[in-house]
């Protein structure tokens, strides 16, 4: 089976937002640097919507805008130890990019799961990014970001 997710790539101004993630459930984990992403639930209207709930649930924050939903999702398959823990195969990720229009101090962590939420510049981005993946589709993408 394959795990329908979504992802966020957030900018204010010319900083883009990662997150420091401790944990994957109720595994920690050493700490990863990602963007917001989350498992598309039952209640999720559209992956919009369950766009807009992750961004809520690990920001504390309803001070988004969506700007664009990317076509080409991430996608991977999980390692062996995780497909049997969580019973899914793979993982596609549909991911947006995401004005944040409030204040940054109004940002903290909101889940146990995150350890810590930093806005910055996208080079430091291409850095921090853990997940081969993910920046390979920031890569791809980075010259078509509009952020200010």
């Amino acid at each position: 089976m394959i795990r329908q997710a979504v992802g966020a790539i957030v900018y204010k101004d010319d900083q883009i937002l990662l997150v420091q993630k401790i944990k994957i459930g109720s595994e920690k984990i050493p700490g990863e640097w990602d963007f917001i992403k989350g498992g598309i639930e039952d209640s999720d209207e559209s992956p919009r919507h369950a766009m807009l709930r992750e961004l809520k649930e690990e920001t504390g924050s309803t001070d988004f805008l969506i700007a664009k939903e990317f076509e080409e999702k991430i996608c991977f398959a999980f390692p062996e130890k995780m497909k049997l823990k969580i019973g899914f195969e793979r993982q596609e990720t549909t991911m947006f990019l995401v004005e944040y229009t409030g204040v940054l101090e109004n940002l903290s962590p909101m889940d146990e799961e995150i350890a810590e939420l930093q806005f910055l510049t996208k080079n430091v981005v291409l850095d921090k990014l853990t997940h081969d993946d993910t920046r390979s589709f920031f890569i791809k993408y980075l010259s078509s970001l509009s952020t200010k």
